[in-house]
């Protein structure tokens, strides 16, 4: 586990300080910030098989956000739309990514309940955004590291590649901090 945490740290640096606006024209910023993302990647097919089977990816990060998206290939439906099961997939991991490297690897996260509102078909690969402010991060560690557990709630629109809103997810995590002993 010490491994995985280095490297969840490491990712979370890495992606921390790349500039997500980088192009070929800064070349050196352009491999960090493609890398941290390849490197983020890796980590969630490692732990997640599943997602990068199924065209998951985290698309852009930094503190307090994430942006991720599904291919439609792979995942059509019995009418050519996308499949209910790949929009969880891209509505649920991003919260699990924003806590594991918003708060730390010393936080396991966990989903206790999702919802999702089907607005349209999705006849493209879907995006979905995540955000946290600063102060609800802060409020988040602070509950964990007093009481061991804390809970969120983040509320993801995902979107077409024509930018129409096709569903929105509402999913209530609660994050554990490792180790944590109440004091007597």
């Amino acid at each position: 586990m010490a491994i995985i945490d280095t490297l969840i740290g490491t990712a979370g640096q890495w992606v921390t300080t790349s500039n997500p606006k980088a192009t070929l024209l800064q070349p050196l910023d352009w491999l960090k910030k493609t890398g941290s993302y390849a490197a983020v990647n890796r980590l969630i097919g490692l732990a997640i098989p599943f997602a990068p089977r199924n065209g998951f990816s985290v698309e852009e990060m930094r503190p307090g956000y994430v942006r991720a998206k599904i291919k439609l290939k792979g995942n059509k439906n019995h009418f050519g739309s996308l499949y209910a099961g790949a929009y969880f997939l891209v509505a649920e991991i991003p919260g699990g990514v924003m806590a594991l490297f918003d708060l730390g690897a010393a936080y396991t996260p966990i989903l206790k309940e999702m919802t999702l509102e089907f607005l349209l078909p999705a006849n493209s690969d879907v995006t979905v955004e995540f955000a946290l402010p600063p102060e609800a991060v802060a409020a988040i560690l602070a509950d964990a590291d007093a009481t061991g557990r804390a809970k969120f709630t983040l509320e993801g629109i995902l979107r077409d590649e024509k930018g129409n809103h096709v569903a929105t997810s509402l999913a209530q995590y609660r994050v554990r901090k490792k180790g944590f002993q109440a004091q007597a």
